[in-house]
């Protein structure tokens, strides 16, 4: 099998096809894919019906899965998260972050597929943070190596929205106390390519520890706006059954919220990393 791999531009994103994603995947796929994803970041595999156990077993091709502590897990598979939203249930993933920095190994990358989606909208963004790093000026570069910054559970998870009823607040106050602030690298290098790349992100960054609160609030409101700088992005435009693979590492990702009130169900496996440096 030899895969067909189409750069969408390049700074990040490109569509694979010549596999089926639906039967076992073989090592060398596997370690194609690997390849493929440290070049690209974010791969797209169009018409991929995944069942949820075949989504969770391809996932944990790649590394041991997390279980989210408060999304809705499927019945068939807890490792894949539910992410169904509505006007009754409007989504919380509408800025740009990478996923679950709150924990001391942040997740190496995920696998998102679409399941219903709305008449239009609901696309993805993803931005590559290694270009938009190497993009910063040297004196910039240098003041932001040595920086460590906080990563906070509730920022992203709040008590209004997701401690609601005494039985999400028993869920919400576990989560909570398992997974206290954390502290990673402003700038992080990526274990596998060695490139470096920014790490702070708007879900779930709360302050930059080294500096005070007004420093802190202005450097990490620079760095949002810099990431989303259309050059280091790729937006993708969901058709059922897609299946999308990103390096959490050093990406970050926005999911539009320009659908509503029509629904649209994502499922996410998502795949444990190792510790920032």
């Amino acid at each position: 099998m030899t895969l067909d791999i189409r750069p969408l531009g390049p700074a990040i994103g490109a569509v694979v096809g010549g596999i089926d994603l639906t039967t076992p995947l073989r090592d060398e796929d596997r370690d194609s894919l690997l390849t493929a994803l440290l070049q690209h970041h974010v791969l797209f595999f169009e018409n991929q019906p995944v069942t949820p156990v075949q989504q969770r077993d391809l996932a944990s091709a790649f590394g041991e899965l997390h279980i989210h502590p408060v999304y809705p897990q499927h019945p068939d598979a807890k490792e894949i998260i539910l992410l169904d939203t509505d006007d009754n249930n409007p989504p919380d993933n509408d800025n740009w972050h990478t996923d679950v920095t709150f924990i001391d190994r942040p997740p190496m990358g995920a696998l998102l597929s679409a399941r219903q989606l709305p008449p239009s909208g609901g696309d993805t963004l993803w931005a590559s943070c290694i270009a938009a790093y190497e993009a910063l000026s040297e004196p910039l570069r240098k003041f932001l190596d040595p920086l460590h910054a906080e990563h906070s559970f509730v920022q992203s998870f709040p008590a209004w929205r997701y401690a609601r009823t005494p039985a999400e607040r028993k869920i919400w106050e576990a989560a909570v106390a398992k997974n206290p602030d954390i502290s990673h690298p402003v700038v992080r290098t990526h274990p596998v390519s060695g490139k470096r790349g920014l790490f702070v992100n708007e879900g779930f960054t709360s302050r930059i520890v080294e500096l005070g609160k007004q420093e802190s609030d202005a450097i990490l409101a620079y760095l949002r706006l810099h990431v989303a700088r259309p050059e280091f992005t790729v937006r993708w435009r969901w058709k059922q059954y897609d299946l999308a693979f990103w390096d959490n590492r050093l990406t970050q990702h926005y999911a539009t919220v320009d659908y509503l009130p029509h629904r649209r169900v994502m499922h996410r496996a998502t795949i444990l990393g190792d510790v920032p440096f």
